[in-house]
């Protein structure tokens, strides 16, 4: 829990004191107490909304629920009565953020970065107000579109290498002989340049994100503004407790239906179901505990149904359940069944299901196949010459062999 002393807080309004209390549910740090102690103060007296930034690559078409923590945050202060700000990271997404990664991450085209912002802007809109004058919505190729080589030096000018090494995941790769490109060091001025340019209050992260937000501070305050207050938000993980990522497949998209988000929320495992309902839900966490520990199971399907109907409604998460208890706990598919990753592309069907392995051989599944006995999301595909596509983004598909072999299909990124 992230506390405050008591006289930072004195003589706030019952609204601001309600917002202080909330943070504590989604933050691992804040940067610093004071400050930000001492900017509600003056937002009060000035009756000036903070300007509270969150920003967002869109390197994929689809969000996902890890990303939903910062916004919820973000929401919050959205309702009381702060401005937040989306910046889509037009301009950075084709750079490339290489925070996780060993390597550095392939830079999209603007062709790609401008088709998977428009979704952005849909998927998260069911969380966030974005309508005019409720948030400003904000590119940061509006500021870097206009710069030149010359001005580009000058902003690489304001940090030094020695500090950009000092980032983990580069550490980590000096360490380990790999290379860091000159322009990944760039990432992390460019975001800091965005808090610039946005004159922000206050900046939202994951806690992996800390040194990109202090760039922010550093800049500001070189330029002459206030630094912006830092609140880093707790990584929600991934449904098999790995680090929540598309490649595992352990992910739950925004975008997902209610069938399919309910059905991988109950995929989560028991040790990460505390941490959903913190970070999704606003269940008290004495009484999530107790559910957990008495009956984990429904704890589960509790979870399932609040975060369906939160990013869908109530009557399509009710439907989700029904389908889930159909489908799953009266056995006519099991509830352990794994999940393999397929190249992208179009693909033989016989070479995916001995692929997924469902079969031993191609053979067999062409046998299988021209027998009727294969399903792909519940559809009999009966050609063995059929050729199915896998594109990134897409939703699982669940493909059953006889009657009791199963698989679920995702794309390999």
């Amino acid at each position: 829990m992230v506390g405050r002393p008591q006289k930072e807080t004195q003589g706030f309004s019952k609204l601001t004191m309600t917002l202080l209390q909330q943070l504590d549910r989604f933050c691992s740090a804040i940067i610093s107490q004071a400050e930000l102690a001492k900017l509600l103060a003056i937002s009060e007296k000035e009756q000036r909304p903070l300007r509270v930034k969150f920003g967002i690559d869109p390197t994929f078409p689809h969000v996902h629920i890890g990303h939903a923590v910062p916004i919820r945050l973000l929401k919050l202060f959205q309702d009381h009565g702060h401005l937040p700000i989306l910046l889509l990271g037009d301009g950075t997404a084709r750079l490339g953020d290489p925070t996780g990664r060993n390597d550095q991450r392939p830079p999209l085209t603007a062709a790609e970065v401008e088709h998977n912002a428009e979704t952005y802007l849909d998927q998260i809109g069911r969380i966030l107000d974005l309508s005019e004058g409720k948030a400003e919505v904000r590119r940061n190729s509006e500021w870097f579109g206009k710069m030149d080589f010359f001005d580009a030096l000058q902003l690489a000018a304001r940090g030094t290498a020695a500090r950009m090494l000092e980032r983990d995941d580069f550490r980590k790769r000096v360490d380990a002989n790999l290379p860091v490109h000159l322009h990944e060091m760039m990432y992390p001025m460019m975001q800091g340049w965005d808090s610039v340019e946005l004159h922000a209050d206050i900046e939202i992260g994951g806690n992996d994100q800390l040194f990109n937000l202090h760039q922010g501070r550093q800049l500001q305050e070189r330029e002459g503004q206030r630094p912006q207050v830092l609140l880093t938000t707790h990584l929600l993980m991934g449904t098999d407790g790995r680090k929540m990522s598309k490649t595992y497949g352990n992910h739950v998209p925004l975008s997902a239906s209610p069938t399919e988000m309910y059905g991988k929320v109950m995929s989560l495992s028991d040790d990460g179901m505390a941490d959903w309902f913190r970070l999704l839900t606003t269940e008290p966490e004495d009484s999530v505990a107790s559910w957990v520990k008495d009956d984990p199971r429904g704890a589960k399907g509790r979870l399932a149904f609040q975060v369906t109907a939160w990013l869908h409604d109530d009557a399509a998460a009710q439907e989700a359940a029904d389908e889930f208890v159909r489908r799953f706990r009266k056995k006519e598919i099991p509830d352990d069944i794994p999940e393999v990753a397929v190249p992208v592309g179009e693909q033989a069907l016989p070479w995916v299901v001995k692929e997924l392995g469902l079969v031993q051989t191609t053979s067999e599944a062409r046998r299988m196949i021209e027998g009727r006995g294969l399903k792909i999301d519940g559809e009999v595909i009966d050609d063995p010459r059929h050729k199915l596509t896998i594109a990134v983004g897409d939703k699982r598909k669940l493909v059953q062999a006889g009657k009791r072999r199963f698989a679920y299909l995702v794309a390999k990124e």
